[in-house]
């Protein structure tokens, strides 16, 4: 029914929450998701900043890769061990250049690079040689192999590396590092030996090659991609550093510079692996009942219509439907909810559920593969494609730094010797300094990782974010737009109350309403049906029934005409409707002409929305509801849950109105818009919002894929533990920023006035972009449980 009892195609109104997890994606139909989204994004470009990168952090059409995840049209290809963003960057930079390819990005976390093809061109069928040429120009070790778009995954491969002198390098640093202690006192302690001097100088050269000739084979080898490459600039920082005769610090700039590479792998293979893991929902085998028993096979081998036997503390190893037995089961890997849901016969679960206390026997509905978890890990390995503001000025930043710091470097060398008399010796030495710190690594290692950190953190509490953009926008929102229907409301019906004029009973009211919806599969038809059936009311004998779009239901029972449905239903029929008091839905009731009384139909609030709406304004964030319902019902739910501003009886295109309107005074403010909801009629200003955030378990496919974010167990209060996650991961960002920068101008300051020497410089360098990826990794292990403890910030 309407806001006044006729029947509504409100899609929130479904109360079939199945959750619908496999949609979170957004892009399991390329063509069906383009349809709904395209549109959205174009539109919200042109609202925000008419192209290119929003303040909002959504971008516009054009920049494909960064606002839509690969499609079936997609070229993937896996580049084993490419680890150097900044080597990544100009591999972009030079495949962007290809006259049929529209855009590239590079994946660190995945190790993937995504090629998206010009509309209507054609690709080469070279172009995994293509790729591959590319690639080896800036990094000649790196394997390039072509993937299905299904491949791509989070690896961890931590190998050994090259063998030199028959040593990997962790082995060949401790023999450089214990050589080059001893040669210290030799070289500093003792003058007057020409002997000892050998020797130290030996020992200096041993140390040398064992730390650094990996890196001066590789410098030599990339000269032709990148003569700007890490390793060429430690090559000629240390080979200065011997031409002056500073031996140690040539040794020192070798060993710290591979030291730092040796843990900075670590750090971030770690970070891959706790994110992996993380992630790792989706069991490896499955037991496969067959008519000769129980059969343990790999998960991956389970097909449709297989029976898959879950015991207790097993995992669901396919979205299925069970068909025997019960069981309590554990939905947190996908919702982040740790109260277990009582499933039995005819019940779907979902890959990744855990079966606490019960054995039940599943039908898969669809393979491994396609599974609801599958869904969701290839959502946040892919989200890192999609690039916030933040790393896209990094990405420029570092591709003018080094030439910058580069050229200081040669006017430290050259201006004051040339024209103050300054010592050549000495001032070459400090202008080696600025080589040393000339590597933007971490920043650009550092921020993408804090990014992918924080939307695996998210992932954990059942919220799936798109993309580092939107992130990066939901840390910034000022205001939330909340659709009412299905999102602060239970979305489902329940009898509020019956009221007669005083010519019939209540119970004659209600039974006569029943009768008329009896059969009826309508939400607010069930809820009267029910509240009968609860009082022992039997339906009487309907003889006639004519359903009323728009407006309700004729029927004739026990001979008379009885009208159910709204205030135009009885106007229609020239029947004289009072004012209704209280809130919630009304269904007149009428019988032979005459007005007998109404029945309130209420949506309860969720247990949580009160909360969601105080904590959102304890974060200084701004809540307005929105909603197609009537003024009273609205005003009702807007004073029971303390919000201030809301809008009634809206269409969607109204919802589209309102919101554009806040987004054009929000970005003059710095601030970014939400919108939550749930209903096809959400889909247009879910599409518009800077993010937009559907509710994943009763949402429509339409909101969902039309999303940038969705919260799995139709809380409203995860979208407080969302922006407290993307606070913490902002705040991250730019404790980084700070610290890199800040540390990096100190060394070249200190280096050009002589108060640091070029291994303090290499050592302070290194440590800074070790503390950089540490401090990345502290959204991964913040959790130690399911419980949201983030500052409140």
């Amino acid at each position: 029914m309407s806001e006044n009892g006729g029947r509504s195609q409100d899609s929130g109104l479904n109360s079939g929450a199945d959750l619908k997890l496999v949609k979170i994606v957004g892009r399991v139909e390329p063509e069906a998701v383009n349809c709904i989204s395209a549109v959205g994004r174009v539109e919200a470009s042109e609202v925000s900043h008419g192209g290119g990168v929003s303040s909002s952090g959504k971008q516009s059409a054009e920049h494909s890769v960064s606002d839509v995840l690969p499609g079936k049209d997609a070229l993937l290809f896996y580049a084993r061990e490419l680890d150097c963003p900044h080597c990544s960057a100009l591999i972009v930079s030079d495949l962007k250049k290809l006259p049929y390819i529209d855009d590239v990005s590079y994946n660190l976390l995945t190790r993937t690079l995504v090629l998206i093809p010009k509309e209507g061109c054609s690709v080469p069928d070279d172009i995994t040689d293509t790729v591959r040429k590319t690639v080896n120009g800036y990094e000649p070790d790196v394997t390039v192999e072509r993937l299905e778009d299904s491949d791509e995954s989070i690896t961890t491969d931590e190998g050994e590396g090259r063998r030199l002198f028959g040593l990997d390098l962790r082995n060949r640093l401790i023999a450089g590092f214990v050589i080059f202690v001893a040669a210290l006192p030799l070289f500093y302690a003792v003058h007057d030996s020409m002997a000892v001097r050998v020797v130290s100088c030996i020992c200096f050269l041993s140390a040398y090659l064992l730390s650094g000739l990996e890196v001066l084979t590789e410098a030599f080898r990339k000269i032709r991609g990148s003569f700007f490459s890490e390793q060429m600039l430690m090559t000629i920082a240390s080979l200065g550093a011997v031409a002056i005769g500073e031996y140690p610090e040539a040794v020192a700039v070798m060993l710290f510079y591979q030291i730092g590479e040796y843990f900075q792998e670590r750090a971030v293979n770690r970070s891959r692996a706790s994110i992996k893991a993380l992630l790792d929902i989706c069991p490896d085998r499955a037991n496969l009942e067959t008519p000769d028993g129980i059969r343990e096979i790999r998960a991956a081998d389970i097909r449709i219509g297989d029976m898959v036997v879950v015991r207790p503390g097993e995992k669901v190893p396919c979205d299925g439907t069970v068909v025997s037995g019960h069981a309590g089961v554990d939905t947190s890997n996908l919702t982040g909810e740790s109260v277990p849901r009582y499933v039995s016969s005819g019940d779907d679960v979902y890959s990744g559920f855990i079966s606490k206390d019960g054995v039940i026997t599943v039908e898969a509905r669809k393979k491994a593969s396609d599974s609801a978890a599958s869904e969701v890990i290839r959502l946040v390995e892919k989200a890192a494609e999609r690039k916030s503001a933040t790393e896209n000025f990094i990405s420029v930043f570092a591709r003018y730094y080094t030439p910058a710091v580069v050229a200081l470097a040669l006017i430290t060398a050259l201006v004051p010797p040339l024209l103050f008399g300054g010592m050549w010796s000495v001032w070459i030495e400090r202008s080696l300094i600025f080589l040393v710190v000339s590597c933007p690594c971490a920043l650009v290692i550092s921020i993408p990782l804090t990014y992918f950190s924080g939307i695996g953190a998210a992932s954990r509490y059942g919220i799936m974010v798109k993309g580092s953009n939107y992130l990066d926008a939901l840390g910034r929102t000022g205001t939330v737009f909340f659709d009412k229907t299905g999102t602060l409301t239970r979305g489902t019906f329940s009898f509020a109350g019956v009221s007669s004029n005083g010519t019939v009973s209540d119970e004659r009211i209600l039974q006569l309403a029943s009768s008329a919806e009896h059969g009826s599969v309508h939400p607010i038809a069930r809820s009267v049906t029910e509240e009968a059936e609860r009082r022992g009311i039997a339906p009487l004998k309907v003889t006639d029934f004519t359903e009323i779009p728009g407006k309700g239901i004729k029927a004739v029972i026990d001979g008379c005409e009885v009208l159910v449905g709204n205030d135009g239903l009885l106007c229609s029929e020239n029947i004289s409707v009072p004012v209704p008091s209280g809130s919630g839905t009304v269904i007149h009731v009428a019988c032979d002409g005459v007005y007998l009384g109404t029945l309130i139909i209420a949506d309860t609030v969720k247990n949580d929305s009160v909360e969601t709406v105080r904590n959102l304004k304890s974060l200084g964030i701004e809540s307005v509801m929105l909603s197609g319902d009537n003024e009273n019902i609205v005003a009702s739910v807007a004073s029971e849950l303390e919000i201030a501003e809301y809008h009634s009886s809206l269409f969607p295109d109204d919802k589209v109105s309102l919101v554009e309107e806040r987004l054009k005074q929000s970005h003059s403010q710095g601030h970014a818009v939400a919108f939550v909801g749930d209903g096809i009629n959400d889909a247009p200003a879910l599409a518009l919002a800077d993010v937009g955030i559907a509710m994943g378990a009763m949402g429509s496919d339409a909101a969902i894929e039309a999303a940038d974010a969705v919260i799995m167990s139709d809380e409203p209060s995860k979208l407080v533990t969302g922006v407290r996650i993307a606070r913490k991961t902002r705040t991250i960002v730019k404790q980084n920023i700070v610290l890199a920068l800040t540390v990096k101008f100190l060394l070249m300051i200190l280096g050009a006035m002589g108060v640091i020497g070029m291994w303090f410089a290499v050592f302070g360098d290194v440590g800074v972009m070790i503390l950089a990826v540490l401090n990345s990794m502290r959204m991964i292990f913040r959790r130690s449980s399911q419980s949201v403890n983030l500052p409140h910030e």
